[in-house]
C-alpha cells in the first residue's frame, strides 16, 4: 500500500499551494535518515487513524493539527491561477479535502492493483469510514463519501485548472519518485517510479512530464500482476501490519 501514497503525494503536490506549504515547511529532501524517519512517523499516523481506538486516533489527530497550525505562508512564484504572494495555510478546509480525497482514491485503487479486486461497496464503505478523520481534521463539511463522489471530485479539480505542476510540486516529485534511501532499494525505486507514473490521472502525468508509453504499459502489467501473484502466496504475518492483522483468541 505504501507505494500508493507515492501517487497520492503527487496528486496532492500539483496544488501549488500545498507544494509551496511542502518545501518551505517539510524535511522532505534532508537525507536517507530523515526521510526514513519520516516514512516510519508517516505509517505510526496512518496505522493509528486506521486501526487505533479512540484515545489513539484523538492523540494522532491532535498531533496532526498542531503541526497544521504551524504551516503556513505565501507562495513564492506565481503558478498555475495562484499569483505570486497568494497566502497558504495547513489549515485551509479546501486544501485537507484535496489530501483527503487524493487517498480515498489512491489507496483503494492500489489495493485492486496490487492485491485484490475492490467493489464498488467496498470502496463506497472505506471512503464512508474515512470522513470523519478528514472532518476532524479541519476539511470541509461536504467529504465526498462515495467512490463515485471521489473520482467526481478529483475530475472536477482536474478541469479546473486549478491543479498546476511548478517549480516546487517538480522538486519534490524528485525526492518521491527517487527518495534518498534509492540506492538502497533501487528495483523498488523503480518499481515506485513505474507504478507511480502509470497509476496517475494522464493529465498530471503529461504535467509532471513523465515519460509513458506502449512498452511502459506493458510493463505495468506485467508487474501489477506478478505482485499480486507474489501477495496471494504470503502469510498475513508478512503481508499486513501488526496493527491490521486478525486478532486471534
Amino acid at each position: 500500500m505504501v507505494l500508493g501514497w507515492s501517487r497520492a503525494i503527487l496528486m496532492q503536490l500539483a496544488h501549488p499551494l500545498i507544494a509551496a506549504a511542502v518545501i518551505d515547511h517539510s524535511a522532505f529532501r534532508d537525507g536517507p535518515r530523515v526521510a526514513a524517519l519520516r516514512l516510519r512517523q508517516t505509517i505510526r499516523a496512518m496505522l493509528s487513524l486506521t486501526f487505533g481506538d479512540e484515545p489513539t486516533r484523538a492523540r494522532t489527530l491532535a498531533h496532526i493539527n498542531g503541526i497544521h497550525r504551524r504551516v503556513n505562508g505565501h507562495l513564492r512564484e506565481a503558478t498555475g491561477p495562484f499569483p505570486t504572494g497568494t497566502a497558504y495555510s495547513a489549515e485551509d478546509p479546501a486544501l485537507i479535502t484535496w489530501v483527503h480525497v487524493t487517498l480515498m482514491q489512491s489507496v483503494p485503487l492500489t489495493y485492486a492493483a496490487l492485491v485484490g479486486s475492490v467493489s464498488d461497496d467496498e470502496w463506497d464503505r472505506y471512503c464512508l469510514e474515512a470522513a470523519p478523520i478528514a472532518r476532524a481534521l479541519g476539511a470541509t463539511g461536504s467529504v465526498p463519501t462515495s467512490r463515485r463522489a471521489i473520482d467526481d471530485y478529483v475530475q472536477r479539480m482536474i478541469e479546473s485548472g486549478e491543479l498546476a505542476v511548478g517549480v516546487d510540486a517538480r522538486t519534490l516529485s524528485d525526492a518521491v519518485l527517487t527518495p534518498p534511501f534509492a540506492p538502497f532499494v533501487g528495483p523498488l525505486a523503480r518499481l515506485n517510479r513505474l507504478f507511480t507514473a502509470g497509476s496517475l490521472p494522464p493529465e498530471l502525468r503529461e504535467q509532471y512530464a513523465l515519460p509513458w508509453n506502449g512498452e511502459d504499459d506493458e510493463s505495468y502489467g506485467r508487474w501489477t500482476a506478478a505482485i499480486r501473484r507474489f501477495r496471494r502466496r504470503m502469510p498475513d504475518r508478512m503481508a499486513r501490519w501488526a496493527s491490521a492483522r486478525p486478532v486471534t483468541a
